[in-house]
């Protein structure tokens, strides 16, 4: 954990949740908050407005998982950001693997994602992340370090903004990296954070997403560095949620 920094516990709900099993979801993670972690329930756009309303006063915060670039045109089927900022949401996920692999999102379409959401007045939280075949040939670091910089607009560090590594191997697998390479992956992402926001960068958020889990949480958010984690499927269980949100404590 960085010091003097609030760990962030995000949680993706993914193409998850209608409005009964949400809202449900949303009142167990609520009334579960002990409040040693920043709380973020991310559901799909159909349930963010309901959601906000339901959470609203309380210490969960409501994001977005995508936001078009422009704010408003002939765009069939996307959300752009001032939507989901009127909607009630206060961040936004950006640049996630899923959107990266399946949808071709390059580094200058999450900068200018990015860019949308903090005109906005959202925090985006953006993803960044290596393929296997990457870890395999010791190039993570290169090619996540270029995703830092490429992906990470001007105004990133006074919105301040959130960065989340999640090595794409890892992701719905079950298989985590090792705490030591954990560490100096969000060293490297700190060290480059540091630079790029003069003022800003060291005390940034950096979340580890990758498979995280009740059972590893404890240990991977004591790593240095590491300020919180976006949780992915273990998000749609309030328990297993909440229990990770405790491990940041």
């Amino acid at each position: 954990m960085t010091p003097g920094t609030r760990p962030m516990i995000a949680g993706n709900w993914k193409m998850h949740g209608l409005a009964a099993d949400g809202l449900a979801l949303a009142h167990a993670v609520k009334d579960g908050a002990k409040g040693q972690a920043e709380l973020v329930v991310c559901p799909p756009a159909t349930l963010v407005a309901a959601l906000a309303g339901a959470l609203a006063g309380t210490a969960v915060a409501v994001g977005g998982q995508d936001c078009h670039m422009a704010a408003k045109g002939a765009h069939t089927g996307d959300v752009s950001a001032p939507m989901l900022a009127d909607a009630g949401a206060r961040f936004v996920i950006l640049g996630h693997s899923e959107r990266r692999g399946a949808y071709r999102e390059t580094d200058p379409t999450v900068r200018a994602k990015a860019e949308a959401a903090i005109a906005a007045g959202l925090i985006p939280i953006v993803c960044v992340g290596e393929p296997e075949d990457d870890r395999l040939l010791a190039r993570a670091e290169e090619v996540v370090a270029a995703q830092v910089a490429a992906s990470l607009p001007e105004g990133f560090g006074a919105a301040g903004g959130v960065v989340a590594y999640e090595p794409v191997w890892a992701i719905g697998t079950g298989r985590t990296p090792t705490e030591a390479d954990i560490a100096a992956m969000h060293a490297m992402i700190r060290a480059r954070l540091v630079a790029a926001f003069p003022g800003q960068g060291a005390t940034l958020r950096i979340l580890y997403g990758g498979s995280v889990k009740p059972a590893n949480a404890a240990g991977i958010l004591a790593l240095p560095n590491v300020d919180g984690a976006l949780v992915g499927g273990a998000s749609l269980v309030a328990e297993d949620f909440l229990a990770i949100a405790a491990a940041a404590g």
